[in-house]
């Protein structure tokens, strides 16, 4: 045990990591360390021993937003209002999950943890508005999810995820009777701010779950070859340009609706894409840089060239 040392303190464990000097790492519980031969390695302990930080609540989290914004606190984060954190809200989502696209463990977990506070700070300023504070919001969605899910926490049963979908809308309309809100469309729950791909994705699930729907596959693709041959015609005609891009989005809704049909993920997809395309793109750019080329100097030729190489060498 010669060289010894303690490393780590573990409050949650209330244990100790020993480092010896053949690079053997061992834990212990303090309790157990009196009872062993161990007991010996106190005569070695370092001056200095590392102390874990105590692990940060959801409560803290409310309380250093509460310092941040109150008087006395951070003068920017006492400017902002909820039309600026709104921004900073979506692209700390969006943050989340190309973290999670990427499969960053480490970097979803501080992603998340960014939400988290943007999530926090609104509900902060929704509390100065009088509306609510977070833990209203904790307490609405916790019961809302015990209701809509009566074969968890009740005495109900499903046979399979498409039931408890089913059960879910049903129970959604059951609470808007309650709350004397009209019926409304089937659509009025798909946000209008979502990403267009995404919204197209969910519209037409809901349309379908009414039976608005194509027999089969091939029918989408018909229709989608359909759309192809007006945007040709469009722009053959010289149509106006707000009539071409009905046109275009009348196509790219249709490809939703094929992705759909084949249970691909449309939005999942476009991403791949353009993370491929970006590293493709930024190998031509690294490639030139290092031969002192600027791209717009290149010919087609020269470019088409680099680019089967970038395929060649990233996939």
């Amino acid at each position: 045990m010669d060289g010894g040392r303690f490393s780590w303190y573990h409050p949650a464990t209330k244990s100790l990591s020993m480092s010896f000097s053949k690079g053997e790492i061992v834990e212990r519980k303090l309790e157990h360390l009196e009872n062993t031969s161990e007991i010996s390695v106190f005569s070695r302990i370092e001056p200095e021993v590392k102390i874990m930080t105590e692990r940060k609540t959801f409560d803290d989290l409310v309380r250093l937003m509460d310092r941040l914004r109150d008087p006395g606190g951070c003068p920017w984060d006492r400017e902002q209002n909820l039309a600026t954190i709104k921004t900073y809200f979506l692209e700390e989502v969006y943050e989340a999950v190309e973290a999670i696209d990427e499969n960053d463990g480490p970097g979803v977990v501080e992603e998340l943890g960014d939400v988290l506070f943007e999530v926090v700070f609104l509900a902060r300023l929704a509390r100065e508005q009088g509306w609510g504070d977070v833990y209203d919001s904790v307490h609405h969605v916790h019961e809302k999810l015990v209701r809509r899910h009566p074969h968890v926490f009740g005495d109900s049963s499903v046979e399979n995820s498409e039931a408890v979908a089913d059960q879910w809308q049903k129970i959604k309309g059951e609470e808007r009777k309650e709350q004397g809100k009209r019926r409304g469309s089937v659509l009025d729950g798909v946000p209008q701010v979502l990403p267009p791909l995404l919204q197209a994705l969910r519209i037409s699930q809901r349309a379908v779950a009414k039976g608005f729907e194509w027999p089969d596959l091939n029918g989408v693709l018909d229709k989608h070859a359909e759309e192809v041959r007006e945007l040709a015609e469009a722009v053959k005609d010289g149509m106006p340009k707000e009539k071409a891009e009905e046109e275009l989005g009348d196509i790219l809704f249709t490809l939703v609706n094929v992705a759909r049909w084949m249970q691909l993920d449309p939005h999942a997809g476009l991403m791949r894409t353009m993370r491929k395309f970006r590293r493709r793109f930024g190998y031509m750019e690294d490639r030139l840089a290092d031969e002192n080329k600027d791209m717009e100097a290149c010919t087609l030729d020269e470019l088409e060239s680099l680019w089967t190489q970038a395929k060649k060498e990233l996939g």
